[in-house]
């Protein structure tokens, strides 16, 4: 069998397979290469050479696999290989400090919003605070879409006004 006709009548095709399977162009070239490697070394294996597409797309795949693998393991080694050689690592978390201050921000925030009248406030929770359309909000209350707009606009002039004193 002449490995470099089969390859160059293929690579391209398998190139295109890997692209879909690694997900980005630096890993399935570097996955292609791989798994033409592999190919020709095992090229004796390969019984029949109208397989060998098939057979060179089975191999990159089992490669891009293992190097995505290998990808989702490597921060894990590098922590192991941090921790023994004596390295903390860093809280990527918000300080005592600022956990303390989003808390108190909370408080407040909830305290001015159980202060808005009942209509307003309820507008406001489920407009601002659920993501929900304003239609439904209307429709949920009983209210027209614009006294529906009109309850969100003042509950949040409300809101801003109380915050801000």
């Amino acid at each position: 069998m002449d490995f470099e006709a089969l390859a160059n009548k293929h690579k391209d095709a398998v190139y295109r397979q890997m692209l879909r399977v690694c997900g980005n162009r630096e890993d399935a070239e570097d996955v292609l290469i791989e798994a033409l490697f592999r190919a020709y070394r095992y090229l004796d294996t390969l019984e029949h050479p109208e397989a060998f597409r098939a057979w060179l797309a089975r191999i990159g795949r089992r490669v891009c696999w293992r190097l995505k693998r290998r990808k989702a393991v490597l921060p894990l080694i590098h922590l192991s290989q941090m921790e023994e050689e004596g390295f903390e690592i860093p809280s990527t978390g918000p300080t005592p400090d600022a956990q303390w201050d989003a808390m108190e921000m909370k408080q407040l925030l909830e305290s001015t919003l159980q202060a808005l009248p009942e209509g307003n406030r309820r507008v406001y929770e489920m407009r601002d605070l659920e993501n929900q359309p304003g239609e439904k909000v209307a429709e949920a209350l009983g209210i027209s879409p614009a006294a529906m707009k009109s309850r969100l606009h003042r509950a949040r002039v409300l809101l801003r006004e109380r915050l801000v004193s």
